[in-house]
């Protein structure tokens, strides 16, 4: 942004005269801010800055006041970005504009996501700048996905065709010039048939088809990026093959030009390179195609059309057409379209995409169900809850696209590293030739010109802007397809590097309601009697206690009577008449104070309370009958869970507001290792912080509205996703799934992710690290080794695609806890695959 630059800005929440004369104060004494105008009418702030600097500045004194500036995120598909480099332009160029907040482009995706203040700047600024700088863009909404991926399969045909086009010109020039050193006398036989000369016109014909036809792109976009100081992997190709083929045609048509001894033709070097880098390429975005595969599968799940009630007659209805309300109907073995509520029917539906959970679901009339589902046995109708955008299935496939095209931390060194790359290594190439100049043996010329060119051909950052990226793209993609969702893509990088999970209790380690877990009878007493009798009493009661037997009653069907009469005892339980015995429910001081003998039971109640459960006794007709114990029982995943995180090295912690007996009974049954209890929703950030200084980074996993701050707060947050819609906003990470196995699939993921990008990048920065030494001719003085511009082509392609095999490699990791193997409650670590 050039000095004193106006800056236009859209504000929120102003309201009256008084909101403008706040809003001018805050800015008019900002320090590089003049000439401050505040327009009511259309909500608008413009004013003069001195830097670029500046804008962050306004914003958050914007935002602090209470009138933050309109921002709009925007996502564009940008053409010709071919390595790293040029990532680090189109982010250059996209970044200069005044009012945009951040920029993160995305070459493995071919990307870029902008964040911009509303009034500052707009989409067509934006398309300008990225045209600017040689990258064509396009607003990717305009794009639909599965366009996207057609266009991935049409670039790849494509390049396809132009490889098999260029390889079919190249190999009659790499016969005729590399031929003599495969099969003996060949030299001799050109010489006595068409002859040296002919055998060169015929070299010189064919690698000027290849270069002006299959390898005409490498020169349309190099040479220009060159020419705007800003060359590019195009432009290093464009110049070590112009250098290799001009030479050549010197060497042809005007030999005397060159000293003696210098005369030979380099044809067969350009033509091959532009085969190798055109094959490389087209392997590139076959591989590429692939990284996108999870978002393709996702958009497989969607319904093209349902059977909805139109006017009480079913017909088929565009997916589109959907509205919230209608009523749709579903068959055996139907996809359900939209997300909504049973009214009518039962069946058992298959919700592995959302959960990863293989075991179909049962639902019945009240039940939720989701789009994208399927429907295994049984027809049902249900009611559209949500539609198009709002469904889960789409909110979904929008988390994973900007996961996949976040920027991660670690890739801001790259970035840099690249931004000069490519000038360094042309410079390089340049001394490099001057060097074998000046001290090189004869013919030092044509030395000079194998070394320049290899030099220039080797160094090729693809590689590099491809590491991070990849690896991103499918790494989310394969942990969406585990049911684990990173709504934030620097959650991938930093979950990796957590040492303790902290978690809430309650609908995160236990199930969230409490439950029946345990009947203790009494001698002479049977079970069935005694729960229909109980849960006859507690029908009468909306208590959640009450609730928990009363639903235990109907799931072991046991009879149903009618209360004669009901009174509550305060403080001490109820006494009713049913079926024509008496009944009393409640805790032993009812027992006592109605006098009656606890007995052998009062062992079973202390044991039961050691171990956190509220123990309740019931009496019938003046006997203790049993002992009933009602609980928050622990999912039954959870155990074998921490186990999991235990094994991965990970120390677990519990947060919770219930009282320290109750935790400690569950972190002895679950095998936590640190409980904090007794903490209210509002001290939850505290106590993240208390073991954020004992333990360093910490991941929290939570449910509930009360785990928002503490979901924010963490350096990971991480929502189960059958919680609160509060909750889950305000994590990194969702588990679709809804218990603490996704925990383990979502750390094994980021785990696996980053150690896949530190091999990407060890390979890329280490491969120009060895060979462009090699490649420039060190090897030449004590071994006579000179690295052959054909080779370096070769090695330059096959580092791009050892990047993207690597990264494809991920799609590979396996769920970390295999259930189908273990016994409920003691799911196992999976074996890791090897690396």
């Amino acid at each position: 942004m050039p000095a004193s630059q106006t800056l236009r800005l859209s504000v929120q929440n102003m309201s009256c005269g008084s909101c403008v004369g706040r809003v001018e104060r805050v800015l008019a004494g900002r320090p590089g801010v003049d000439g401050v105008a505040v327009n009511l009418a259309s909500e608008t702030v413009q004013m003069q800055v001195d830097s670029a600097d500046r804008l962050s500045e306004v914003l958050a004194a914007l935002s602090q006041a209470g009138y933050p500036a309109r921002t709009r995120t925007v996502r564009l598909d940008v053409a010709s970005m071919s390595c790293a480099s040029c990532v680090g332009r189109v982010d250059r160029a996209l970044a200069a504009l005044p009012g945009v907040i951040e920029v993160g482009v995305n070459l493995a995706s071919e990307t870029a996501t902008v964040t911009y203040a509303e009034g500052a700047v707009d989409i067509a600024d934006l398309l300008r700048a990225a045209q600017a700088a040689g990258y064509p863009a396009t607003p990717a909404q305009d794009t639909a996905p599965e366009d996207r991926g057609a266009r991935k399969d049409d670039e790849a045909r494509a390049l396809a065709r132009r490889t098999a086009l260029a390889a079919a010109l190249a190999l009659p020039v790499f016969v005729l010039e590399m031929g003599a050193h495969v099969v003996p006398g060949m030299h001799g036989l050109i010489g006595r048939t068409i002859g040296h000369e002919a055998s060169w016109l015929i070299q010189f014909v064919l690698t000027t088809a290849v270069l002006a036809g299959p390898g005409r792109g490498f020169y349309t976009k190099g040479f220009p990026a060159l020419l705007r100081g800003a060359p590019d992997m195009n432009s290093l190709v464009a110049v070590g093959t112009s250098a290799a083929y001009l030479f050549s045609v010197v060497a042809l048509f005007a030999p005397s030009v060159l000293p003696e001894g210098s005369r030979a033709v380099y044809f067969e070097a350009a033509a091959v390179i532009v085969v190798l880098i055109l094959l490389g390429r087209w392997m590139e975005a076959r591989a590429k195609g692939r990284t996108g595969a999870a978002i393709q599968k996702l958009l497989g799940l969607q319904a093209r059309t349902a059977r909805v009630l139109v006017e009480g007659e079913p017909q088929d209805v565009a997916i589109e057409r959907i509205r919230t309300g209608d009523i749709l109907i579903v068959r055996p073995g139907e996809r359900i379209a939209v997300d909504g509520e049973v009214i009518e029917g039962s069946a058992r539906v298959d919700e592995s995409m959302i959960t990863g959970e293989p075991v179909p679901v049962a639902k019945t009339a009240g039940d939720p169900v989701t789009g994208g589902t399927v429907n295994g046995s049984g027809a049902f109708r249900f009611r559209a809850t949500r539609v198009g955008a709002d469904t889960t299935l789409a909110q979904i496939i929008r988390m994973v696209e900007e996961a996949q095209g976040a920027k991660l931390p670690i890739q801001g060194m790259v970035d840099r590293i690249t931004l000069w790359f490519v000038p360094a290594v042309m410079a390089l190439a340049a001394l490099t030739v001057l060097v074998w100049l000046i001290v090189g043996p004869a013919p030092a010329l044509s030395h000079a010109l194998v070394a320049g060119v290899s030099v220039l051909i080797i160094a090729c950052p693809c590689a590099m802007g491809l590491a991070t990226p990849t690896s991103i793209m499918v790494g989310t993609g394969r942990a969406a397809g585990m049911g684990v969702l990173f709504r934030k893509g620097d959650a991938l990088q930093q979950l990796s590097g957590v040492s303790i999970v902290a978690m809430d209790k309650t609908g995160t380690v236990t199930e969230g309601r409490p439950e029946l877990t345990d009947m203790v009878l009494a001698e002479g007493f049977d079970r069935a009697e005694v729960l229909a009798l109980v849960a006859a009493v507690e029908e009468q009661s909306e208590h959640p206690i009450a609730d928990a037997i009363t639903r235990a009653a109907r799931a072991e069907n046991a009879p149903r009577h009618a209360v004669e009469s009901f009174a509550s005892i305060t403080g001490h339980g109820v006494r009713a008449r049913i079926a024509g015995r008496d009944v009393l429910v409640g805790a032993d001081r009812l027992m006592t104070r109605e006098g009656l003998a606890i007995g052998a039971l009062a062992e079973a109640e202390t044991r039961l309370a050691a171990r956190g459960r509220t123990a309740l006794f019931a009496a019938i007709d003046g006997r203790v009958a049993a002992v009933i114990a009602v609980a928050d029982p622990v999912k039954p995943s959870s155990a074998a869970a921490i186990r999991a995180l235990h094994n991965l090295g990970l120390e677990v912690a519990m947060i919770t507001g219930d009282k320290r007996e109750t935790a400690e009974a569950i972190a002895r049954e679950t095998g936590i290792d640190r409980v904090i209890a007794g903490v209210l929703p509002d001290g939850k950030v505290a106590a993240l912080d208390d073991l954020r200084g004992s333990s360093g980074r910490i991941a929290f996993v939570g449910d509930g509205i009360n785990d928002a701050p503490a979901l924010a707060h963490a350096d990971v947050g991480i929502a189960i996703g059958t919680g609160t819609d509060v909750a889950i906003e305000s994590a990194d990470v969702v588990l679709m799934s809804g218990d603490l196995r996704g925990v383990v699939n979502a750390y094994r993921v980021s785990n696996r992710t980053m150690r896949n990008i530190r091999q990407n990048l060890f390979w890329a920065f280490g491969y120009n690290v060895a060979l462009i030494p090699v490649a420039a001719g060190v090897l030449y003085p004590a071994f006579g080794v000179l690295l052959s511009p054909m080779l370096a082509a070769g090695a330059m392609a096959l580092s791009s695609v050892f990047v993207l095999s690597n990264a494809l490699r991920l799609r590979r990791i396996a769920p970390a806890m295999d259930e189908a193997r273990a016994p409920r409650g003691s799911a196992r670590l999976s074996p890791t695959p090897a690396e």
